[in-house]
């Protein structure tokens, strides 16, 4: 339900008012967290805005034309809503964020302040601190085509157009043993051959660490089964007999990208620029730069 704005502008005109600030935080799994600095539980657009949390926020910096609209929300680590645990996980990594001015005595009431992302996490002495970046925050990406070798794509994205889902380019998976490092010995996914998941990603489907994923290094087939070395390991509490599945991987060269995947149409590399032997150098005899094709 949108909420009324001409409403809140009449109220906020009587001089008495009655407003608060409320937050949804929405994470990429899809689980969504409300919370308020009113000492009561609100509820609007089928969410409850939790007021046990202490969460409070900066003013909220708003400006014309292309400038970054930025907040930060502080507020205590609970067991409940935001846990130490699920940010060191990254479970609220790039978390969609809105935020309303409301009449709690009236909560349709309302008007939305702000609407981006959450940017750096910190924690400390039981609390948290998390920075809110609005959508002109995008607009500060650096755009544009690199022109190198390898393909800039990333296997299966918008620009790679490839199905990871086909058969053959994904399997799945249960985890046999964990060791100190990053290196996980996995129960089944016998086949294919070793390699075939190096630089491909590991996304976890059951357990407590369900929802985060990690890049796969490297990869080897073993009797009954895998062994998986990730670059970094999942802190989420991943156990023994959790399911996890795995996706194949892609070097970014062309060869690889025909062989493995027969998607050389969507290339996004340029595997004819020269080295930088051929750019510096200069005419010799018996080995003329004619400037004709290097092929």
């Amino acid at each position: 339900m949108v909420g009324n704005k001409d409403a809140l502008q009449a109220h906020l005109q009587t001089g008495l008012t009655t407003t608060c600030r409320c937050w949804a935080i929405k994470r990429v799994d899809g689980q969504e967290f409300g919370f308020t600095d009113h000492d009561m539980e609100l509820r609007f657009d089928g969410l409850t805005f939790k007021a046990s949390t202490g969460l409070t926020a900066t003013a909220i910096e708003q400006a014309t034309g292309l400038s970054i609209d930025n907040s930060e929300a502080m507020g205590a680590l609970s067991d409940a809503s935001v846990t130490e645990a699920d940010i060191e996980a990254g479970r609220f990594d790039g978390a969609e964020v809105r935020a309303w001015l409301a009449n709690w005595a009236a909560p349709d009431q309302r008007v939305l302040q702000f609407r981006g992302s959450v940017g750096e996490l910190r924690r400390a002495g039981g609390a948290f601190h998390a920075e809110l970046r609005g959508l002109t925050d995008l607009l500060n990406r650096p755009l544009g085509r690199v022109y190198q070798k390898p393909c800039t794509a990333v296997l299966g994205d918008m620009s790679c157009r490839f199905d990871t889902d086909a058969p053959g380019f994904s399997a799945e998976a249960k985890v046999a043993e964990l060791t100190a490092g990053s290196v996980i010995r996995l129960a089944g996914a016998a086949s294919p051959d070793s390699g075939w998941f190096d630089r491909g990603r590991m996304d976890v489907l059951t357990g407590p660490a369900s929802g985060l994923w990690a890049s796969i290094k490297q990869d080897d087939v073993i009797a009954g089964g895998r062994t998986i070395t990730l670059w970094s390991g999942i802190s989420g509490g991943l156990g023994l007999g959790d399911r996890v599945r795995l996706t194949a991987g892609c070097d970014k060269r062309m060869e690889t990208c025909r062989k493995n995947f027969n998607n050389l149409l969507n290339f996004q590399g340029f595997p004819d620029l020269p080295k930088e032997d051929w750019v510096l150098a200069v005419p010799k005899k018996g080995n003329p730069n004619t400037g004709g094709s290097r092929r």
